[in-house]
């Protein structure tokens, strides 16, 4: 083999490592990439979820602003956080029996 053969073999063997290393390096800033837009795409979804989370929570709350500002929707919460009657209205409690409490056996007459 001559000097100019092995010139020739060595330097495509170097322009075969220098292509193979700019498509690894293309290749690893494209995985890269894609990794990006998926975790993007993922929040993205996530965010979109909370806004429509938000907007129904806004709806409702001008909805009971908008109740609480009229009168006849207000006087009835008032008196329900006070425990107030008005005439011929009675207030009536509930209670749950405790889960772990047995009931109290009626006595014989």
């Amino acid at each position: 083999m001559s000097a100019v053969t092995l010139f020739r073999v060595l330097s495509r063997i170097g322009v075969v490592c220098v292509v193979l290393v700019v498509l690894s390096l293309i290749g690893v800033q494209y995985a890269r990439l894609i990794g990006r837009n998926v975790a993007l795409a993922h929040e993205l979804r996530d965010v979109r979820g909370d806004v429509v989370a938000l907007t129904a929570k806004r709806a409702r709350q001008k909805r009971e602003i908008r109740r609480l500002s009229d009168p006849r929707g207000a006087i009835p919460e008032i008196h329900d956080r006070l425990h107030l009657v008005g005439d011929d209205e009675a207030i009536i409690y509930l209670q749950r029996p405790h889960q772990d409490s047995a009931p109290e056996p009626e006595p014989d007459p």
